[in-house]
């Protein structure tokens, strides 16, 4: 059953935001920034995404927390100009299910960004990534959706692996250091292991991510003390053309202070006027124990 989202201009923290509530949720997203979801949670619960302005920081950029949208550059997919407009106000546009926010133009690249949200069911939504040309040039690049959240003790990540089919595989990038001094940790990392079926990380606490080929495009946190399931799903496609072949990705940060849920879009290269797209469906449900690789591939 889908009830029909309450929709607020609200002040979040001190920041202009915007409110969408439901029976089963409640979405916030920053308006003073971003685009930039600020918190995901039930309408009387805990903000189960990182928030927290100011406390990290790289150069003039806020890492903030929340969930983000990215440019990223084939072969480049943490430069610099990734972040050029975070920190710049957003457009808002009201609809009878969600709103849209739209980001500030890239002075450079000629590029804005922006997502949609939608309620579609209760304890469901979409977020309709999307990045716009707006200059008179090619413009070359791929989407990156980032959702930090807090990992709350025993808490464990999923992520289905292989399509089932006789010629099955996955692929699981690992890294000993990259972009701005991070890591250290090495390939050989027990937060992170392989079932079966699946890749589960169990946080605790060192620096360190992986990157993964998923047929699936599904990435699942279970936290037992709350009882909670948060997963969110981006449709792969096997054809597109992914950074480092993959779709999907984790990152732990140091001492847990949070965790990275990420899903990729395919590069396209876009004409003055286009639009490229990627879209997630986010689902907030009660589960006791962690889900299964199999019930976890029938919610989407």
């Amino acid at each position: 059953m889908k009830a029909s989202p309450v929709i607020s201009r609200i002040k979040f923290e001190g920041l202009d935001a915007i409110e969408l509530r439901t029976p089963l949720l409640r979405v916030v997203a920053i308006t003073a920034k971003g685009p930039r979801l600020a918190f995901w949670g039930r309408p009387d619960g805990k903000n189960l995404l990182l928030w927290a302005p100011g406390k990290y920081q790289r150069g003039r950029w806020d890492l903030m927390g929340g969930h983000r949208l990215w440019a990223a550059r084939p072969g480049a997919d943490e430069a610099e100009e990734t972040y050029a407009t975070d920190n710049q106000p957003c457009k808002v546009a009201v609809h009878a299910d969600g709103f849209t926010l739209t980001g500030a133009l890239d002075a450079v690249q000629k590029i804005r960004r922006g997502f949609t949200v939608t309620a579609t069911a209760d304890g469901r939504i979409t977020l309709d990534h999307f990045l716009r040309n707006e200059s008179d040039m090619l413009w070359s690049g791929g989407l990156w959706a980032l959702t930090c959240t807090v990992p709350a003790k025993k808490a464990s990540y999923t992520v289905p692996l292989g399509d089932g089919s006789s010629w099955d595989y996955a692929t699981i990038v690992a890294f000993r250091t990259w972009g701005g001094g991070h890591g250290g940790v090495g390939f050989d990392d027990p937060q992170f292991q392989c079932t079966a079926d699946a890749m589960v990380l169990h946080p605790s606490g060192r620096e360190n991510k992986r990157m993964i080929k998923a047929d699936a495009g599904l990435i699942a946190w279970h936290d037992p003390a709350q009882k909670l399931l948060f997963a969110k799903h981006a449709a792969y496609v096997p054809e597109g053309n992914y950074p480092l072949g993959t779709n999907l990705a984790l990152y732990v940060g140091p001492e847990n202070f949070m965790v990275e849920m990420e899903t990729m879009g395919p590069s396209a290269t876009l004409k003055p006027g286009q639009t490229l797209k990627h879209r997630e469906t986010w689902l907030l449900a009660t589960a006791k124990s962690a889900p299964s690789a199999k019930s976890l591939r029938g919610l989407f």
